[in-house]
């Protein structure tokens, strides 16, 4: 099947927040944010503002009838800023006014009085300071520190990692009106629709159930919208239960930059320990995560990071230490990958490092430390049906590695200008939350009478294809034509209690909550033929909207049955509630088994560095991904695709930059620069690894959302090869990886920048 959307979205047809009629005398909100990073409030002076031809009002933490707290694992986050401020973009107010324009000129009439306090943005320096957001966490299994004896080579180092922008094409907003008996109607673009719901109530000082959250689809996510899309919705409920008026609310691009938080930069150092044969017998780590001014999702992103410390790699003693350290930036948040990122590229830049110093290819030392059936994850789980070795032998195999290698070190010989480096990335990947509770879903289905079929899940739909994949499940199980099916929008009076669309989990769960429906529904009607022909619900099949008895076809079509079964009152409608079976975890031990199944793949990356210009390209990524049984390959390679783009993003141009102050440098599209299509590998390469699916999966369909922006780290390593091959001393774990600094790095003070030949000079000339 294909995407369900994609004309849609061409055709300009698809519906947004933005593309939400408003009701007559809809009313604007802007927010006024503070100004600097940390500072004592002293005065809110709001007058000049609110006397503003069209200002309506100007809502501040006075205002609140029920708590200004909108934390969402831990309540430390007040929704605006009342005695402190703790980052520059931080909401001290919200204007309303008749129109946006007339919002966006009273704001800047507000006078912040305040006193400056220290700031600080460096996770090590707040870790010194005892600035942390939650007592450390480690993770360890076995003595590594008893082990280091046994050690024929140890290396130690250090990895910093900046953080990176979501950059959803659709900013943050949310529109609310008033309903009949102080209820209240919100239009979000949020991943979590109960997440806002429940925090609407809390700030509002109602209960849950009068407030009603709405999401047709978002217009991108990528973790951005999964707690901090809870802001904006709370801001325009409490204008709209105040005012009695719909109000809006919908972020510049610029705001939107400023105000919120992005992925975690990390600042790690590590210590690996291998034997004689290149096994690793032991790694040591400690990360410091920056989670801005609070938790926000800080908690859940390291446990994470912890969860994938060794990656791809069976380590007997493993001790990982993480730091969460408050500092004066916008709360870090949710970002594809969820904390694994950061993890993975330790474990990475460890390996690398212990290659350069030995001088052998950190695919020697990937290749022996992959895990095998079995193996003991650090964590307590035991790997089961573990692809990593086969992805990585089809990858070698089917893409001809080592013919590729002698090609690039015959290249290496005969240019000077111009060098070439190679890179293997495998990864493994948990699937599900690590908050076991949230692992769970519902799905509502109702069969009409003329045979048509509403389905109502939590999962939203933000570009990954989830809504295709519903779609699929309820067609393949009533085994009737797609078009007769209708998917609602995902709505809290509907579908209660909805775990985020995120963890890669939003088709494995609402995936299997709504086959939990459409069987219950499907073994009801079975059991109405049954008794109307005499016969067994064993031997009653529908196929192809036709009803077959013992393999006979009888005289009901789906229409038929349907409009039989109402008229005999069989129920037609169902709920679906599931639950992911198996895992378990205890925090305090860090022992369980936190997940349902592990997605594996491996990848390798060509790239060709400019050694007079510091740029570079990226000539090739082959790819082998475990997507178990795909149910939609189009869909599922187009995740692996997109994903690995934004990793490659992530690991070279998405540079982020905050000064001393605290104040977002890259605040603009022209500062902070994403992969456009010169930016992108020149050939990708996907092939799907041959193998059965895992029967937690919907389907057997494999989670592909977050797993394969992993294999963007890869490109660092490519690009750190190609650049030793003429600075053999570059040994730097800095990302991302860009021009500049890649520049700096082939021209230590002591290199000169070679010579150019005639042939060379008119090389260059043609470029």
């Amino acid at each position: 099947m294909k995407n369900i959307d994609s004309k849609g979205h061409v055709t300009g047809k698809s519906l947004y927040l933005d593309d939400i009629p408003v009701r007559q005398g809809t009313l604007h909100a802007v927010v006024f944010f503070s100004p600097v990073a940390h500072a004592k409030i002293k005065n809110l002076e709001v007058t000049d503002a609110r006397n503003y031809p069209g200002v309506i009002d100007i809502l501040t933490a006075k205002d609140i009838p029920g708590e200004n707290q909108i934390g969402g694992i831990i309540p430390d986050e007040p929704l605006f800023a009342e005695y402190e401020t703790d980052y520059l973009g931080q909401p001290v107010a919200l204007v309303v006014a008749e129109t946006e324009r007339i919002a966006r000129r009273a704001r800047q009439l507000i006078k912040l009085d305040f006193d400056e306090l220290e700031v600080i943005t460096d996770p090590r320096v707040a870790t010194e300071k005892g600035w942390l957001l939650t007592p450390p966490t480690i993770f360890s299994m076995g003595e590594p520190e008893k082990k280091w004896s046994h050690c024929k080579y140890i290396f130690e180092g250090s990895v910093e990692q900046a953080g990176q922008e979501h950059l959803y094409l659709e900013t943050q907003g949310a529109y609310s009106y008033p309903a009949e008996d102080g209820r209240i109607m919100v239009h979000s673009s949020t991943q979590s629709p109960t997440a806002a719901q429940r925090t609407i109530a809390k700030v509002l000082g109602i209960s849950m159930n009068q407030i009603q959250v709405d999401v047709v689809r978002l217009g991108g996510g990528f973790g951005g919208k999964e707690d901090q899309a809870t802001a904006p919705a709370v801001m325009v409920a409490l204008a709209a239960q105040k005012l009695e008026k719909p109000v809006k609310l919908v972020l510049s691009r610029a705001d939107d930059m400023q105000i919120t938080g992005k992925r975690h930069p990390y600042s790690s150092d590590f210590k690996i320990g291998l034997s004689q044969d290149l096994k690793i017998l032991a790694y040591e780590v400690t990360y410091y995560q920056n989670g801005g001014a609070s938790n926000d999702l800080s908690p859940a992103i390291s446990q994470r990071t912890l969860f994938h410390t060794t990656n791809s790699y069976y380590i007997p003693d493993v001790k990982a230490t993480l730091y969460s350290c408050k500092t004066n930036l916008p709360p870090n948040t949710a970002f594809r990958g969820f904390g694994a990122p950061q993890g993975m590229f330790v474990i990475e830049s460890a390996i690398a490092k212990a290659a350069m110093e030995l001088h052998v290819p950190a695919s020697l030392i990937q290749k022996r430390n992959l895990l095998r059936e079995n193996d003991l994850f650090y964590y307590g789980q035991t790997a089961k049906q573990v692809n990593i070795r086969k992805t990585w032998k089809t990858l070698c195999d089917e893409y001809h590695l080592q013919e590729k290698q002698k090609e690039i070190e015959s290249f290496n010989k005969k240019n000077r200008i111009y060098k070439k480096g190679m890179a293997m990335m495998p990864v493994t990947f948990g699937i599900s939350f690590t908050n076991i509770s949230m692992n769970q879903a519902r799905a509502l289905v109702h069969i009409y009478h003329d045979g048509s079929i509403g389905v109502s899940t939590g999962a939203i739909e933000m570009g990954q294809g989830v809504n295709t994949k519903m779609m699929q499940v309820a067609a393949h199980t009533f085994s009737i034509d797609p078009s007769r099916i209708k998917l609602e929008t995902t709505n809290t009076s509907r579908v209660s209690n909805t775990s985020p669309t995120a963890a890669s989990s939003g088709a494995d769960l609402n995936g299997n909550a709504l086959l939990v429906a459409c069987n219950a529904l499907l073994m009801r009607l079975k059991a109405f033929v049954a008794e109307q022909l005499k016969a067994s619900k064993k031997e009653v099949e529908i196929v192809n909207e036709r009803v077959f008895v013992k393999g006979n076809e009888t005289d009901f079509t789906w229409e038929k049955l349907i409009r039989q079964a109402f008229l005999n009152r069989v129920n037609l409608t169902e709920h679906g509630h599931y639950a992911t079976p198996v895992i378990h975890f205890d925090v305090e031990k860090g022992k369980g088994h936190p997940f349902a199944y592990h997605t594996y793949g491996t990848a390798a990356f060509v790239v060709k560095v400019d050694v007079l210009r510091g740029i570079y390209e990226v000539e090739e990524v082959d790819i082998v991904h475990d997507f178990g049984d795909s149910m939609n390959q189009s869909i599922d390679i187009g995740q692996v695709e997109g994903a690995l783009v934004q990793g490659i993003g992530y690991m070279t141009m998405e540079e982020l930059s905050y000064n001393s102050d605290g104040k977002l440098l890259s605040n603009s599209l022209s500062t902070y620069k994403v992969p456009d299509i010169y930016g992108v590998p020149k050939t990708v390469n996907v092939m799907p690894l041959k193998t059965s699916g895992h029967t937690l999966a919907v389907m057997g369909s494999k989670a592909v959302g977050e797993p394969p922006l992993l294999y963007g780290l890869g490109v660092y390593f490519a690009i750190q090869n190609a650049m030793r091959e003429f600075n053999p001393q570059f040994a730097s774990f800095d990302a991302p990886m860009t021009p500049e600094k890649v520049l700096m790095g082939l021209y230590p003070r002591s290199k000169s920048v070679p010579e150019t030949t005639k042939s060379e000079k008119q090389l260059l000339k043609t470029e």
